[in-house]
């Protein structure tokens, strides 16, 4: 698959769900105290400057994490998910980009989240991904990643609130991952694993 299709494939789906998706998302973080724990050490990682919520969805994780004392701002793939994010939280900055070039300076920021955003990331586009990450973040910033966790890819073609979807959703193991963080330069700190046998998550926290 070309990185033009699935990017295409990703930013139409989501600009088709982006309503219901919010709605769905929206007291995500008020149920779970764990990814409410995971971003406070997170918070409390970044020293001073702006993080980057790479792939922030309606915005809910960069309002929290604003709400935590951070800098934080937004970019994500979908224009329909970035005007949705600025209706819901006025707060931060919300821009449309790809985290397989983002439009940052070099060493701009002091942190950077993925939120089960590379979920859709093809396997041969990741080290790319990576590469981006390293290139806008400060030495010694923090990275966190979630993401779902198996050995599969699964095509979703129905989506939140019933709407047509075009997505991939690679599930990753820890290991795999935190390999790719070790190829792109970055320092492994900490795994989390969330979830139930049958719906497994993982946090990785990492340090440029």
């Amino acid at each position: 698959m070309r990185t033009d299709d699935w990017l295409a494939d990703t930013r139409t789906s989501y600009d088709t769900v982006a309503a219901d998706y919010a709605d769905v998302v929206r007291a995500s973080l008020a149920r779970d105290p764990y990814l409410r724990g995971a971003l406070a050490m997170f918070a409390g990682m970044v020293e001073d400057g702006p993080v980057v919520d790479v792939g922030c969805g309606p915005g809910h994780v960069t309002a929290h994490l604003r709400d935590l004392g951070v800098d934080a701002f937004g970019v994500d793939l979908s224009p329909g998910m970035v005007a949705v994010a600025r209706r819901n939280h006025p707060g931060p900055r919300f821009e449309v980009g790809s985290m397989t070039d983002l439009d940052l300076p070099d060493a701009s920021v002091a942190g950077l989240l993925a939120w089960w955003s590379l979920i859709h990331v093809p396997d041969e586009l990741v080290a790319t991904v990576f590469g981006q990450f390293r290139r806008v973040l400060r030495l010694g910033g923090p990275v966190l990643l979630g993401f779902h966790v198996g050995d599969e890819s699964r095509l979703k073609t129905e989506g939140y609130g019933g709407h047509p979807m075009k997505v991939h959703v690679h599930l990753r193991r820890p290991d795999r991952v935190a390999g790719w963080l070790r190829d792109a330069g970055f320092t492994v700190e900490a795994r989390l694993l969330l979830g139930t046998d049958e719906q497994p998550s993982a946090l990785l926290f990492a340090r440029l």
